[in-house]
């Protein structure tokens, strides 16, 4: 059986990868990041654990990466990530262990995720049923939207000063109904409009 190849150099490519040297020969290079994760060194050797391990560390890395990526163009919930590191081919092991550090660091949190997003569509004029179907289709769990929802103003409030902004008029009634807004919070203000107004 041949001897595993001994590490005889690691040099800098760049800023982020490292190429490794085996036997004197360039054989690959790596994220440092994922190097770091090792115990490969100048002198060890590449047997079957080392290289496990080094298989591994380039898949959390490969995780991690992709996970932050998609934080880089906006929040995500942690159903959502799930979803697309799964799509990318990500281990379930490396899946739960990237969540598991992007919570830890702050970056994924669905309670937090779950009250910015109800307020932003509250703010666009979004009612109690749009917000909580948008908030399930992000994958938020539904006591988090309940407990979101619950945190923002009254729904009628919100009917009631849009109404005020637009006018009180069929159009804005259909468009409120459109928007989730719900019958009883609209009730009172089909039952207050003139006649004249709605027609």
């Amino acid at each position: 059986m041949a001897a595993a190849p001994r590490v005889t150099g690691l040099r800098r490519r760049g800023t982020t990868r490292v190429e490794i040297e085996l036997d004197g020969e360039p054989w690959r290079a790596v994220p440092l990041e994922a190097l770091q994760q090792t115990a490969l060194a100048v002198g060890s050797t590449l047997d079957r654990g080392a290289a496990r391990e080094l298989g591994r560390a380039l898949r959390r890395h490969r995780a991690l990466s992709v996970a932050v990526g998609a934080l880089r163009g906006r929040d995500h919930t942690t159903a959502s990530l799930v979803r697309r590191l799964a799509a990318r081919g990500v281990r379930p092991a490396e899946r739960s262990e990237t969540l598991a550090v992007l919570g830890r660091a702050g970056l994924v949190d669905d309670t937090r995720f779950a009250h910015d997003r109800a307020a932003l569509l509250a703010r666009r004029g979004g009612g109690d049923r749009r917000i909580a179907f948008d908030l399930e289709r992000q994958g938020v769990a539904a006591e988090l939207a309940a407990a979101a929802i619950a945190a923002l103003e009254p729904e009628r409030e919100r009917a009631q000063r849009i109404v005020g902004e637009r006018g009180r008029t069929a159009k804005t009634l259909r468009a409120l109904a459109a928007q989730g807004f719900s019958e009883e919070a609209l009730e009172g203000l089909v039952a207050e409009a003139d006649a004249g107004a709605l027609g």
